[in-house]
């Protein structure tokens, strides 16, 4: 299988290319130090999978999986991440990622799970699988009251009088949220509180 390899860290990117490529049936084509490289190289090197870091320069891993997403690439994606946060796996599964594994997992297990993407499989890191296939409401109930009206289409004014909170009080609330669920927007963030039933 043909791969790519996306880390904005140097040296974790060439040691992981060079153990990679010891493998007998992985042969590494390409490296990029940050997403939008790495999105140029698969367009043009038309790799099996791109192996690459959640957090990068330009674009992260997540944008360059629903950029492929968007245009039917054929690539598949492997998310290597020191992150646990629900908000980023909910993300990643919307964008059609087949991977999902922790930077310290040692080499054969990154390499058994590449090979089971490429026979059309998914693979998911098992301590990041307890963690987020059972997680948990990140949200506090406030902030659900909150983006509950957000989503009926009140602006944070109008939320604010509902509540009896300050205008400010409700931005905050509204952009811990956000944070909380890896969004961009109040919208969006949403949106993935209320596909995980998280609203109530």
């Amino acid at each position: 299988m043909r791969v790519i390899v996306a880390e904005d860290q140097g040296m974790l990117r060439g040691a992981l290319s060079a153990l990679l490529d010891l493998e007998d049936d992985i042969e590494v084509v390409g490296q990029a130090a940050d997403g939008e490289q790495a999105l140029r190289m698969i367009e043009s090197l038309d790799p099996d999978l791109c192996v690459m870091d959640i957090e990068m320069p330009k674009l992260t891993g997540l944008d360059v999986a629903e950029r492929l997403k968007e245009a039917k690439h054929g690539c598949k994606v492997v998310i290597l991440t020191t992150f646990s946060r629900s908000g980023y796996f909910q993300r990643a599964m919307r964008a059609g990622v087949k991977g999902f594994l922790l930077k310290d997992s040692p080499i054969d297990e990154l390499g058994a799970a590449l090979r089971s993407v490429h026979g059309g499989g998914r693979a998911v890191s098992p301590e990041l699988a307890i963690q987020l296939w059972e997680a948990e409401n990140p949200l506090t109930e406030r902030e659900r009251e909150v983006l509950k009206h957000a989503g009926a289409g009140l602006g944070a004014g109008e939320i604010a009088s509902r509540l009896f909170l300050s205008h400010g009080t409700v931005r905050n609330y509204l952009s811990e949220a956000i944070q909380k669920l890896d969004a961009k927007n109040r919208v969006e963030a949403t949106l993935i509180a209320e596909r995980n039933g998280w609203l109530g």
